[in-house]
């Protein structure tokens, strides 16, 4: 049982997708959408319940670390299939931003604000949702928790080793211009981030391989946000190619067996998580499934949002059945 927080907003939605999915316009139903706060540590903790029902509810965890749940609301329309999707913003960044405090900055701190909030609202048995760095989350959370209740996870554009993240991006860069890649190696060298050429460059691979938000997307997508820059730094480094941060060290290739829940791998061709990497997950999960999205980046919610929600969906159906 979910415990609702008091405060309760009743919104009509109107869902415009981003390309591949444009001409797929979802005027979605009356949705009960909660908000609220629970404490954590000396902080607190924001979090947005969409409810649709008393299905086992999904938790969706955003990436980063140092993003917020803004872009996870294009998964609210999962609530029609009668359950509460629950999303929140990390400590450190959106509505619980904080800052000042770098010992804060490493995994322990997230895995046991999910414990917290799991306990807080009493999600006794739950899917996980785990985008990027949410997805690192999720595997160290199994891994080294061993945590009951969880009834199944989808591990989205995610990874599980840092040097291998890495070497996969440095793979990427190769790809591009001769000048980008200049850019890019001279302030890799010089421990140097706010050269214009390589801002511009860095600029061009995130486009390449995480997304290019326009003013026509998603409200959720374009709406000011307040990132956790300072969780990220110390979190995981400059860049999505140089983890220096306390994540440097993630490394769960080889304790992936250890996942016994069952697992929906998503990722996109254009990936930052390249084929490569979702393919050792794959390979090594022993029930796990694996969904490529052609042409997609970073955030194949986004790109491809019918295909994604129908892919979960049947994720979810498959084990509840």
């Amino acid at each position: 049982m979910i415990m609702l927080p008091h405060i309760l907003i009743v919104s009509i939605e109107f869902r415009f997708f981003m390309p591949k999915s444009l001409f797929c316009i979802t005027i979605a139903a009356m949705r009960k959408i909660a908000e609220g706060y629970m404490p954590y540590l000396d902080y607190k903790t924001y979090y947005r319940i969409v409810n649709g029902g008393d299905k086992t509810p999904i938790v969706l965890i955003h990436g980063g670390p140092g993003s917020t749940h803004n872009y996870m609301e294009l998964l609210d329309c999962i609530a029609d299939s009668g359950r509460k999707v629950i999303s929140y913003d990390q400590i450190g960044c959106g509505n619980s931003y904080l800052e000042g405090h770098p010992e804060l900055w490493n995994a322990d701190t997230w895995i046991d604000e999910l414990i917290a909030l799991r306990k807080h609202l009493h999600l006794d048995e739950v899917y996980l949702l785990g985008q990027s760095w949410g997805g690192m989350l999720i595997i160290q959370y199994l891994i080294e928790r061993k945590p009951e209740g969880i009834k199944g996870v989808i591990l989205s554009s995610t990874l599980p080793s840092s040097s291998l993240w890495a070497h996969e991006q440095h793979r990427l860069i190769s790809l591009m211009s001769k000048k980008d890649q200049d850019a890019i190696a001279f302030a890799e060298k010089n421990n140097i981030w706010d050269k214009p050429e390589y801002l511009k460059a860095n600029d061009t691979f995130m486009k390449l391989h995480c997304a290019d938000i326009k003013d026509t997307d998603p409200e959720c997508l374009t709406r000011t946000k307040k990132s956790g820059s300072e969780a990220y730094l110390y979190g995981w480094g400059p860049n999505e190619y140089n983890p220096t941060g306390s994540l440097k060290d993630f490394e769960y290739i080889d304790r992936l067996h250890e996942i016994t829940v069952p697992v929906q791998i998503m990722s996109g061709t254009n990936d930052l998580c390249t084929p490569l990497v979702a393919k050792t997950m794959f390979d090594r999960i022993p029930d796990a499934q694996w969904e490529l999205f052609d042409g997609a980046r970073h955030m194949c919610f986004a790109e491809d949002n019918k295909h994604y929600c129908d892919v979960l969906l049947n994720f979810i159906n498959s084990i509840e059945k």
